[in-house]
Parts: structure tokens; sequence; C-alpha cells
């Protein structure tokens, strides 16, 4: 197929191009409770061929450079193929930006995931991953309600017009469940979960906690008061905040003066806690661009050492391109969670929505369960919710020493930030 798509190329005279082939193998799992609902097996092959091409502007010494992308397949016959290239082509004139070179051509063998998750059967993967999903699920008062598993090994090959030919397999496991608790008060949690391996105590951890996170919420009665609150945030909650310096340091938001950071210069201001440090890490050998990818420090102490992204942004900031990161790790992590939580402090643990805003800093979502200490009395609350900012958060921020791990972060499990504004439901 690769093959019949250079020649369509050619054929429409497109000098300029890359092709994305893609495999996927995946096994899918349904479960009502605990009863496999249904099971589905698919294969799905598709291409994606992005066109680039020159166009001319006045006054501009050199053209700028368009581009778009079509998905082809298999079944399509050449005519079929010339004319989704065309139109790509056609329409790739409208989509012009400032001229920047195309990625540096690689060739390399192709680059193999090992580990369980990318040798074994998917459905043994995937009758693992069941087995690690259910193992808490052992109590009358809080279960699981239904629950999807998804097993899913790939293979990429990206070939370019520039001489670029690569490949690697990769592989993954995500889904979704949902906790409920019947009494006193009927509530159901919805949670997500992927990992790159077959982390099954990691995935059962998730389930036990999110199951007492079901049941206390049931319980829970007393609405929070408004006001300020050093506030605790754990699990992808603090994946989300940090992903402010993520999106901040990327080169197209610095390319756009979304973002006005510079590298080497502190990106964190002055700080009584924690000094940050992120590394982003390369889950692939290549990005979709075929950039050859490695783990790129971030933040060092705070400081900005790097600007990432696809190769047009860093093209135009003059830096390296490194493609585009889905992951990233944070070494922070001094207190042990147990101490994090001493004094009063605010343990928000679910959301209706958490989100962080990278223009503004802000983050914030609506609580449906927060354990209210005070010198060692814990009381399950619910209601208001939270409104910070990472630019007044983090001058003083503490993290805890226990990790959390997804496919997307690598880092401490908790962080307590504070004095942060709570809008509460209460009197």
């Amino acid at each position: 197929m690769i093959e019949r798509i250079k020649s369509a190329l050619a054929r429409c005279g497109i000098a300029m191009w890359r092709i994305n082939e893609n495999v996927e193998e995946t096994a899918e799992l349904f479960f009502v409770k605990k009863q496999l609902d249904t099971r589905r097996i698919k294969d799905v092959h598709k291409y994606e061929v992005t066109v680039f091409r020159a166009v001319e502007r006045d006054g501009e010494e050199k053209p700028f450079r368009g581009f778009t992308s079509v998905r082809l397949i298999a079944s399509m016959d050449d005519g079929q193929i010339d004319q989704e290239l065309k139109s790509a082509y056609y329409a790739a004139q409208f989509a012009a930006n400032p001229y920047f070179d195309l990625p540096d051509p690689v060739q390399a063998p192709m680059v193999k995931k090992t580990g369980e998750l990318a040798d074994a059967p998917l459905a043994q993967s995937a009758g693992k991953m069941a087995k690690a999903l259910f193992a808490p699920d052992i109590h009358e008062d809080a279960f699981l309600n239904s629950a999807e598993l998804f097993v899913t090994r790939s293979a990429h090959h990206i070939v370019s017009s520039n001489g670029t030919d690569v490949s690697y397999t990769d592989a993954s496991v995500k889904g979704e469940f949902v906790v409920q608790c019947l009494e006193p008060e009927d509530v159901e949690m919805h949670n997500i979960y992927e990992y790159d391996g077959l982390d099954a105590e990691a995935l059962s951890a998730k389930v036990a906690e999110a199951l007492t996170f079901v049941r206390d919420r049931s319980r829970a009665q007393k609405a929070l008061k408004s006001g300020k609150y050093d506030l605790i945030l754990s699990g992808n909650a603090v994946s989300e905040v940090l992903s402010y310096y993520v999106s901040r340091s990327a080169a197209s938001a610095v390319y756009a003066h979304y973002s006005t950071w510079k590298q080497g210069e502190d990106a964190q201001g002055e700080t009584v806690g924690e000094r940050l440090s992120l590394t982003l890490r390369a889950t692939n050998p290549y990005s979709m661009e075929g950039i050859p990818m490695a783990d790129l420090p971030l933040l060092e102490g705070g400081t900005l050492k790097a600007y990432h992204g696809p190769n047009r942004f860093c093209r135009y900031l003059g830096v390296n391109p490194t493609g585009l990161y889905e992951k990233f790790s944070c070494s922070n992590g001094t207190m042990p969670f147990e101490k994090l939580k001493k004094g009063t402090v605010l343990w928000a643990v679910t959301f209706s929505d958490f989100q962080m805003d990278s223009m503004s800093g802000h983050f914030g979502g609506e609580i449906r369960l927060a354990y209210l200490v005070e010198d060692g009395k814990v009381t399950p609350v619910t209601g208001g919710s939270v409104n910070g900012s990472i630019l007044e958060a983090q001058r003083d921020l503490t993290f805890s020493t226990e990790r959390y791990l997804t496919a997307q972060y690598d880092g401490p499990y908790a962080v307590r930030l504070k004095s942060v504004s709570i809008a509460g439901a209460g009197e």
C-alpha cells in the first residue's frame, strides 16, 4: 500500500509528503458488574498522508509552507487515492504558514517494544488486567457497577519524501470503570485509567481507592464552608496541575507569545517550598513526524531547561525539534503522605470536572468528595468548588514521597498547596 501511495503522489505531482502507517490490534472487554457482557477483537490498518506545498507570497523571501493531511484505506482504487491526494494538495494552499524546514531524514531498523504487554497474547494480557480490576471488588456496600478494558498492540511506520524511513511497535492498556454505593445515598463515580505496561498492582490499587471514595461520598453529609484552606490534591489532579509547566514551555505557546518563558530563566519564581524538577518522557522512539525522541529535562530546580514540540514551531524558535511528548515525570517528593495531612487541611479527592487553564494558571473543579482533616480528625465532606492559581501556589509546594504512575504521568501521588480559595456550599 505504501508503494501505491508513493506512485499516486508522483502521478499527482506532489513532491513533499509524509506517510504514517498504523496497524492496531485491540482486545476489548465490557463488563456489567462482574459479568463479561461483550468481547471484541479489532484489527485496524490506517494510512495518513500529509502533503506539503510551497505558497508564494509577495514580499516574502521564502515561500510559505502549506500542509494538510488525509486518511486512506487499502480498499480504495487508484482513482480514489489520486482524488483524495489532489484534494488535500489543493487545500494545503489555504493552510499556509511561514516557511520552515522539514524534519531531518532518519533511517533506522524497526524498534520493537519489549515486555509482557508487548509480547504476550492480547487475550492473556486482557485476562490478567481484568483479574486485577475486580480483585478489590469484595465489599457488599460498594462495588463495580460496570467496566471497560482495552488492550492494544500497535505498529507504526513513517516514510517521507526527504528520506525518513523508521518504524516501531507499541502497546498499552486503558479503560474506565464506574463504582457505586447504594446506601445511605445512591452514588456513582466514574474513573479512567491507562498504563503502558501490565501494571496489575496499580490498577487494583486505583479500584480499591475508588471504592473507598464512593463509600465515603455516599455517607458524606457535611458541606464545606467558604474560605482559604491548605489543599491536598492527589492522583490525576496532581498531573493536571503540573501540566501547566508542560503547556507553558511548549514551542507553540512561546512562538505565539502565549508564553513569555525563556530557556535558562526561573519559571517558578520565589519559593519557600520544593523547587520543581520535571522531565518529559519519550514513550516512543519517534514522533509522528519521524523525529527521534529522548527523555528531555524540562525544569530543574524551577529553571526552564528546554522548549519542546513539533518540527514547525521548534524550527521557528531556532531549537532542535523534539517531537510531541505524551508523558512527563516529576522527581519531587519530600514528605510521607500521612505527614502531609498533619494539621488542618482539605484533601480533595474527586471532582465532577477538574481542569488547569494553561493561559491563566487557574485550576479548579466542583468537589464531589473531600476529607477535612483537623488535627487528626477526618470528616468526609461534599459540595463547593476549588478555585486556585498555580502562580500563587507554586511558592510553597510540598509533595508526597509516595508515587503515582499512569501512561501520561510518573510522579508524586499528592501535593499540598497553601491557602487555596474554596467556594463552599455550607454556611
